[in-house]
Order: C-alpha cells, then sequence, then structure tokens
C-alpha cells in the first residue's frame, strides 16, 4: 500500500505526445525532428518535379538518391525546415504578437498543397518568358502568405528566408555543385526567391502548429497539478 501511494501519477491527458515528455526542451526537440523529416518528404517531392521538367541538374557523380538528388539535398532541406518551423514560433513570442489566424491542421494542409502547386506551377506550366513566370510565382507566393498567414512577422521571416536561401544557390551553383538549367539571374533562376518566400510561410505555418500542442500540453500539465 505504502509503495503505491509512492508511485508519481502521470498526468491523464498530454495532448500529442507520450505522458513522460512534458519538458519545454524535449517538445522543443520533439518539432524539430517531425519539421526536419517533413521538409526532407517535401524536397524530395518537390525536387524530383524539378528534375523532370530538367529545371536542376546535378553532376553524374553526386546522383545517389532514390529520385535522382544529390544525397546532401534533402538533409538540408530537412535542416533549414526544422529551423524555420522553430523560429515562426519564437519570433511570435518575441513580438508579443501570437499569430491567429487560421491556427488549424485543415488550413495548414492547404497551405501545403498550394506550395506544391505553386512548384508545380513553376516546373510544368509553360510561360512566354522567365518574366512572366517570375511576376506570376511572386503574385502566387504573395497571396499563400496573405491567405494563410497575414502577419508581419511572417512576411519578413519569409523575405529574410527567401534572400539568403537566394544566396546560398547563387554560391552553390557559382563554386560548381550543382546547377540550373537556363539561368537568367546571375547564376539561378529569377523565379527562386518565390519558391523559397512560399516555403518559409509554409514550414512557418506548419511550425507554429506544432508549437500550439506544446503549450496545450503544459497547460494541461498545470491545471492537473
Amino acid at each position: 500500500m505504502a509503495e503505491n501511494d509512492a508511485m508519481p501519477t502521470l498526468p491523464k491527458k498530454c495532448g500529442p505526445y507520450i505522458s513522460c515528455v512534458t519538458s519545454r526542451g524535449m517538445n522543443l526537440v520533439i518539432r524539430g525532428v517531425v519539421l526536419f523529416f517533413i521538409g526532407v518528404f517535401l524536397a524530395l517531392v518537390l525536387n524530383l518535379l524539378q528534375i523532370q521538367r530538367n529545371v536542376t541538374l546535378f553532376p553524374p557523380d553526386v546522383i545517389t538518391s532514390i529520385f535522382s538528388s544529390a544525397w546532401w539535398v534533402p538533409p538540408c532541406c530537412g535542416t533549414a525546415s526544422a529551423v524555420i518551423g522553430l523560429l515562426y514560433p519564437c519570433m511570435d513570442r518575441h513580438l508579443g504578437e501570437p499569430h491567429k489566424f487560421k491556427r488549424e491542421w485543415s488550413s495548414v494542409m492547404r497551405c501545403v498543397a498550394v506550395f506544391v502547386g505553386i512548384n508545380h506551377a513553376s516546373a510544368k506550366v509553360d510561360f512566354a518568358n522567365n518574366i512572366q513566370l517570375s511576376l506570376t510565382l511572386a503574385a502566387l507566393s504573395i497571396g499563400l502568405w496573405w491567405t494563410f498567414d497575414r502577419s508581419r512577422s511572417g512576411f519578413g521571416l519569409g523575405v529574410g528566408i527567401a534572400f539568403l536561401a537566394t544566396l546560398v544557390s547563387q554560391l552553390l551553383v557559382y563554386n560548381g555543385v550543382y546547377q540550373y538549367t537556363s539561368p537568367d539571374f546571375l547564376y539561378v533562376r529569377s523565379w527562386l526567391p518565390c519558391i523559397f518566400f512560399a516555403g518559409g510561410i509554409t514550414m512557418g505555418n506548419i511550425g507554429r502548429q506544432l508549437a500550439m500542442y506544446e503549450c496545450k500540453v503544459i497547460a494541461e500539465k498545470s491545471h492537473e497539478d
């Protein structure tokens, strides 16, 4: 009887995580891992679309993955996705502006679908010239932000992510790691910033939605304690 009284009681409800996971640090790690694998999956799918269109060409000696992509692309995209997905809710808390616009998984899944559609359009739809393609994708990307985000922090981070990702792409192409067919903006395609912007908004929304569960777990544990 004394042993039963000494045993700690576990919370009855612990949201999406197992009952032993209640610390903020562990929840942060879990969210990072989930975001990493989401980024890896999206990178494989989207890169397959680009390769089918012959937009991206990798040297033969680095074509090692199942989708004929360089092996380092999915891990890099997964890492970037984890950083972006964790950064968005962190920035919301820092600015004191909690994001409350369309906070449900159905909206997040629609955002992912639109993002994949924008990538599909860049790879499959024939435009008269690259300027028309860039302007179209820019309008679609801003429309994605307006439809699923509408926050100043989200827009600012999206622009920053687009700039940094484009710069990294420039450096990689310049050093011969890979190349784009028919580059029209220095070494890369001019519409890439639009894709990176939309990707940042999408991963930010996923990260924000995952962060909501951490708050629910902590709130439930505090209430039950």
